[in-house]
């Protein structure tokens, strides 16, 4: 048993104290809970859900927030209770035994009651009062309230008797919660609870194209303010859950980190390093334009970096999935042993939108993935109309942000309609968006790739085509021709012709080079042979004046040597001496 915590389950708003139901949601769009020590009243037809409410609105409160409660049925007995509730996991019996709750069954029988005198309901405060003391219970629901009447046609004696009732339970200070059955033209089958309650919740339960889906709406909810639209909600197996739409926030955390596509060069084209980690990625195509495969490679890339995914499938069984994604080099079996890849695969209309949107909620709070693909969401247009879907994914793409998990949204676009739009018209809300498209030529249809956009980074405005083969997936550079973007046999056509083209231009320059060589081989050789003329023949000139200079010598040896023959000159130093004593004498 929860302890007591008082403070904790109160909340103020303005001078308005408030009692929180711990219903998913329900608190959200009240603003904090039910109005504390006041009467509230939930009305709507069969099978809307109201017993289900009142009996949570008790058992959180004795398990969340320390507050008894009591539950008096006027329809079904404690052991019907008790069975109905176990499918929700609540053991009302280990409650009561613990002073939790008190179940209190009072049968009223239509053909055992007669209309004779008056009528009041002292016997209820009685047997009502007994069991909030013996509990010291803050809460009290009252299941319905159209039983205490049953049988009764003077209008005014109830009409007194309720006022009496709603007076009652306000002095007794007790948060009450009382269900009715809808009237025909009013919220209530009297008409007059609607008008004494303080807070009335109107339960809706309404089918549409063979889908049933149950809604919620606060009519009036006095003293404070509250959210005025219809809510979807649902009801499994851990009870009542409302997803607001109008209570969303944009004030969700982001993160800078990177996350791969998968695709290097896709990468590349997201400025280098793929998507935002915590966006939502759109890729939209038309059928077998491989939307699934990427979505298939996005998940093996997160795999290996050893982070949980999980893949809602709509269309292919994960077998067929697992079968398919392996003739492109995708090995997600192994994965899915290992345990990172988590399938959930149903038909859109298994049940409603509100259902998909709690299911996916249950698989994130249970499995905490990084990564989550949604493979469609052009299906779930079968269980809604397109407002109703776009409103669901509004939701679901919100709490996939607030929980920080990149997701990527597969969307089927059909021939002869714009690319560049979803069939949900979210594309606004989505942070990245990559279209995939068909390229015909010469007889050929081949795929596609750019990036309509991508928030907050640099990316690539150019057209790739997609390639997919057993090695896997690749994005081409296409070729632009005179007969304008050629892919597919064309490209490889082109690219033989280049490749050929390159070729001839490489022999081309080789033959050049060639000439070049032969004609520089010549020039040097005519360069090298003057160079040897010009040195031969200054070599013959230095030999030529060498011998001059030796002959000019050999003279004058010669002559010098006949002049000692003759004795030309007997003093020769005399003579020489005497020759220049006239010079000076001269002087």
């Amino acid at each position: 048993m929860a302890k007591k915590s008082t403070p904790k389950s109160t909340a103020v708003i303005g001078s308005l104290a408030k009692c929180p139901t711990g219903i998913r949601g329900l608190d959200e769009i009240t603003g904090g809970g039910l109005p504390r020590g006041r009467p509230s009243l939930v009305c709507g037809n069969a099978g809307c859900g109201k017993t289900i409410l009142g009996m949570e609105f008790l058992v959180h409160g004795a398990r969340d927030f320390g507050e008894p409660g009591v539950f008096m049925s006027f329809e079904e007995g404690t052991e019907e209770l008790e069975k109905n509730f176990a499918s929700l996991g609540v053991d009302l019996q280990q409650m009561v035994k613990g002073g939790q709750l008190s179940i209190d069954y009072v049968h009223i029988e239509r053909s055992e009651i007669e209309e004779t005198g008056e009528y009041d309901l002292d016997g209820l405060f009685v047997r009502l009062g007994y069991a909030i003391d013996s509990i010291g219970a803050k809460r009290v629901v009252l299941d319905t309230i159209e039983a205490l009447f049953t049988g009764f046609t003077n209008t005014a004696i109830l009409r007194a008797e309720l006022r009496r009732l709603f007076r009652w339970l306000k002095e007794k200070g007790v948060t009450a919660v009382i269900t009715g059955e809808r009237g025909d033209r009013m919220l209530t089958r009297h008409g007059l609870e609607e008008y004494v309650a303080d807070c009335v919740i109107l339960l809706d339960l309404r089918v549409d194209q063979q889908v049933a889906t149950r809604r919620l709406r606060v009519v009036k909810y006095r003293g404070t303010t509250h959210g005025t639209d219809e809510y979807p909600f649902l009801i499994d197996e851990r009870g009542i859950s409302i997803l607001p739409i109008t209570s969303l926030g944009l004030d969700h955390a982001v993160s800078h980190k990177r996350v791969s596509s998968g695709i290097a060069r896709l990468d590349t084209m997201l400025g280098g390093q793929g998507y935002y980690r915590g966006s939502v990625v759109l890729v939209s195509g038309t059928a077998g334009s491989g939307k699934s495969s990427l979505a298939a490679r996005f998940v093996e890339a997160a795999c290996e970096r050893g982070e949980q995914c999980l893949y809602f499938a709509f269309e292919e069984s994960p077998q067929q999935i697992v079968r398919n994604m392996a003739s492109i080099g995708c090995d997600l079996g192994r994965w899915q042993q290992k345990g990172l890849l988590h399938f959930h695969a149903s038909r859109p209309s298994l049940y409603g939108l509100e259902m998909h949107l709690a299911t996916l909620h249950k698989q994130v709070a249970l499995l905490k993935p990084q990564i989550v693909v949604i493979d469609p969401i052009s299906n779930l247009t079968a269980v809604g109309t397109g407002n109703e879907a776009k409103s669901m994914l509004t939701r679901l793409i919100d709490f996939l942000k607030t929980e920080q998990i990149s997701t990527l949204m597969t969307d089927l676009t059909h021939a002869g309609n714009s690319i560049e739009s979803s069939s949900e018209e979210i594309s606004s809300l989505v942070d990245s968006w990559i279209c995939l498209r068909d390229i015909e030529h010469q007889g050929e249809r081949n795929r596609g790739l750019h990036i309509l956009k991508s928030r907050g980074m640099p990316h690539s405005n150019q057209v790739r085509e997609f390639l997919m083969s057993d090695k896997g997936m690749d994005l081409m550079d296409v070729y632009i021709g005179p007969a304008g973007m050629v892919t597919g046999s064309a490209r490889l056509t082109q690219e033989a012709l280049e490749r050929a083209n390159a070729v001839s231009s490489q022999q081309q320059a080789q033959r050049q080079q060639r000439d070049y060589e032969r004609r520089r081989a010549l020039l040097e050789a005519n360069i090298a042979a003057m160079r040897l003329e010009f040195e031969t023949t200054t070599q013959d000139m230095h030999e030529v004046l060498a011998q001059d200079a030796e002959r000019v010598a050999m003279l004058e040896q010669g002559r010098e040597q006949l002049a000692r023959s003759r004795k030309a000159d007997a003093k020769p130093a005399a003579a020489a001496a005497g020759a220049k004593a006239p010079a000076k004498k001269r002087q």
